[in-house]
Formats: structure tokens, sequence, C-alpha cells
């Protein structure tokens, strides 16, 4: 299950990144409450997340070109050392009470454009960190679950420490946590950086990698899954704390613990994949786990009890993850190399740059309808999404079994084809 942790630079950036995340899922917390308090507006924690994740649709293609030409270790101490300096603005703010909605915003969007570089560079590192091709999908497995263990830590600490200190203290921590993965990348030892020779100029690189990922149906598949879960099942993290407080009836430590479950859910999901080995199967995975999801989430849009709740946010959790990441080690395994940035900066903006406008969407949805119907309705169309992709798994298979035999995963034509019927995947910062 850990196997990944054996190479030296992933143990480092595993250990470093795992701290960071800490401090961004107390951020994200202290900031979703800091808005509802300050504005009580459903519409005002969309445009929070909008602002934050946009550029990110923007922007990913072109930091995936920057991916495939300059070193990423590199790229990431720059994205990781501008993160530190965003928050500490914010930190500053809070803490001095100067604080307001037009501060929060143009921070947000400052940090999406850093997130636009970060994610899609750091998705194509992770094979420089893992030296062997059989050990990537436990490394991309093992990241979820890092992700996701951040996830339950963060907010439960966070949900108590704005209780007692209130918000900006939660961000100071996020911005001195930066150190830790910074750190952590100056001390790993990597090959020497080689230039590509091929060059090309921006937008023909850009052309090149659309071209590639829409004519080869497999690939096209999965970021189009990973961009539908993000438009209509990301909402529900931006509309949690109108259900902690207003449906529920809590307050801040309750926005954590239903934070808490979901991470427990998705940590769950993450160590389900990283017991895995081999990536033959996660087809169907994807489509049972989109389902998990789509149920859990319209069960939760009408739970008004905390332990049901809480309950139903460990599927939801579990169901999001195993889908999102699942894609992620697909992508990963069938890609090929010199379009590695170019591909994950286009699944990038597939998770990050569809989800602002899910965001806005049901802020927007839920102000005239209700939390509730919009949640549910959030449900019923990741369930939909879901069917294209279902219908088409047989087609998508055969796709990808020429490139599972030239990577070994099925040793040889005889028993790939024997394989074949079991084979259901066409082959998921973060």
């Amino acid at each position: 299950m850990f196997r990944a942790l054996r190479y030296r630079n992933y143990r480092l950036f595993f250990i470093g990144q795992g701290i960071s995340l800490i401090g961004t899922w107390m951020q994200q917390i202290a900031l979703s409450w800091l808005v509802y308090r300050l504005t009580d507006s459903v519409f005002l924690l969309g445009a929070v997340t909008f602002s934050s994740q946009i550029p990110s649709f923007i922007l990913s293609p072109f930091a995936g070109v920057l991916a495939d030409k300059f070193e990423r270790r590199k790229v990431l101490v720059v994205t990781q050392a501008l993160s530190m300096v965003q928050a500490s603005t914010l930190a500053a703010l809070v803490l001095t009470q100067t604080i307001e909605i037009w501060h929060i915003l143009t921070l947000s969007v400052i940090l999406g454009i850093i997130n636009a570089f970060d994610i899609a560079t750091r998705q194509a590192f992770v094979v420089q960190m893992v030296e062997r091709r059989e050990d990537l999908s436990n490394g991309i497995a093992l990241n979820s679950s890092l992700f996701n263990m951040a996830r339950l830590i963060g907010p439960s600490i966070a949900g108590l420490l704005i209780a007692v200190v209130g918000e900006g203290m939660c961000i100071l921590i996020n911005a001195v946590s930066y150190i830790a993965v910074i750190a952590s990348l100056l001390l790993m030892r990597l090959r020497p950086f080689e230039r590509e020779k091929k060059e090309h100029k921006v937008w023909k690189s850009l052309q090149e990698g659309f071209t590639y990922s829409y004519n080869f149906a497999p690939i096209k598949a999965l970021i189009l899954i990973v961009g539908l879960l993000s438009l209509f099942g990301m909402p529900f993290s931006v509309l949690l704390p109108v259900f902690a407080r207003d449906i529920l009836h809590g307050g801040a430590n309750t926005l954590g613990f239903l934070m808490g479950a979901s991470g427990v859910g998705s940590l769950a999901g993450a160590l389900f994949l990283a017991q895995r080995k081999s990536v033959i199967g996660l087809g169907k995975v994807i489509i049972y786990t989109m389902l998990l999801f789509s149920v859990a989430l319209i069960a939760f849009s009408f739970s008004k009890t905390l332990y049901i709740s809480l309950l139903l946010m460990l599927f939801t959790g579990f169901g999001m993850i195993v889908s999102m990441a699942s894609c992620n080690t697909l992508l990963q395994t069938i890609v090929d190399e010199d379009k590695r940035g170019r591909v994950m900066s286009l699944y990038a903006t597939a998770f990050m740059g569809m989800a602002p406008i899910g965001s806005m969407l049901a802020g927007a949805v839920a102000e005239m309808i209700g939390v509730n119907y919009t949640l549910a309705a959030c449900g019923l169309l990741c369930a939909i999404s879901i069917v294209p992709f279902a219908l088409n798994l047989s087609r998508l298979r055969q796709m990808v079994e020429p490139i599972y035999q030239r990577l070994g995963i099925v040793p040889t034509i005889a028993t790939g084809l024997q394989a074949a019927s079991n084979l259901t995947a066409p082959p998921e910062e973060r």
C-alpha cells in the first residue's frame, strides 16, 4: 500500500506537502466561515470560490506548456513561495481586523493564478519522484490519501481555533506551513534537467496538446468526467457553511466536523486505491463511485440531523476522491511522456476550472430555490453525467489495450486479449 514511499524524493515531498496541506485546509475553512460571517450571502460564498479557481480554467493550458519546457521543481518552488506571500497578506488583514470582502476576492484571484501553474506542474512532477512506472499509480493514490488526511485534520483544527482565536490564526498557520514543502523540494536529488530540443512556440505547443487529447477518446472521456464532476459535484463544499449554521444549527466546529467526515471518507477511498496493484478495472470503479457520490449527495441535501449528515459526508468523500484519483491515475498511465504536462494541465483545467463555474451557479440558484434543492439537483446531474462513459466503456478499453501491452501491464498479446474481458479502464493536485 505504501510502496511509493521507498523513493527518497517522494518521501520528502509526501512529508512537506502533508504539512502544507493541513494549513491549506485550515485556511479554506477559515475563509469560508469568515465570508459567511461578514456577508450572510450564499452568492458571495460562491463568488469567492469562483475568484480563486477561475484563473485555473483560463491559465492551466499555458501552465502545462511551462511544465513541459522548464524544470518542474523550480516552478514549484516559485509557486509555493508566492502562495506563502498571499497567505501572509491575508492573515495580516484578518488579524488587524481591516479585512473587507474586496480584499478577499482580490487575494483569491491572485491565489488562483498561482495555483493554475502549481497544480499542472505538480501533477506532471509525480512521475519524476516515483522512478518505476509500475509504482506511479500507488504514488498518485498516496497523494490523494495525503490530501484527504489533511482534509480530515485541517478543518477539525480550524473549527476549534476559529471558536477560540478567530479565523486569522488559521490563515497565519497556513502561511508558515509553506516552509515545509519548499524545504522538501530543495532537498530532493533529481536527475539534471534537460530542456527539450524540439522547441515550439507556446500556441503551437498548446495546439498540439489539445489535438492529442481530443483525438484520443479515452483521454477525452476522462477529462470530461473530471470536468462534469467538478461542475456539478464540487459546489457541495461551497454550500457547507449554510448547512452547518442554518440547517444543522451549529457553528464553525460543525462545519469542521462535516469537512472532517468528508475527509475520512476520502482518506478511505485513497487507501482503497493505494492497495490496488494495477489500473485494470478502474473504469468500472469510476462508474460505481460516481453513482455512490451522487446518491449520498442527494440524501445529504435533505438531512437535518447532524449524525446522519456526517455519515453521508463519508460516502460523498469516498465517492468523489476515488472517481477523481482514478481518472488521474489512468491519465498518467496512458499519456505520452512528452505531452504529460499539457495533458495534466487540461486535467487541472477540468478539475479546478469547472468548479468555480459550478460554485457561482450553485450560489445563485441556492439564493432562489434554497440550498437543499440546489444540492439535490447537483447530485442528480452527477449521476446523469456518468451514463455516456458507462455506455462507451467497452469501446474505450479496447483503445487502451495496446498501451497496456506496451507498458507491460498486460504482459503479452495472448494474455492481454484474454485479460481484456476484465479490462475496464480507459486510462487524477493534487
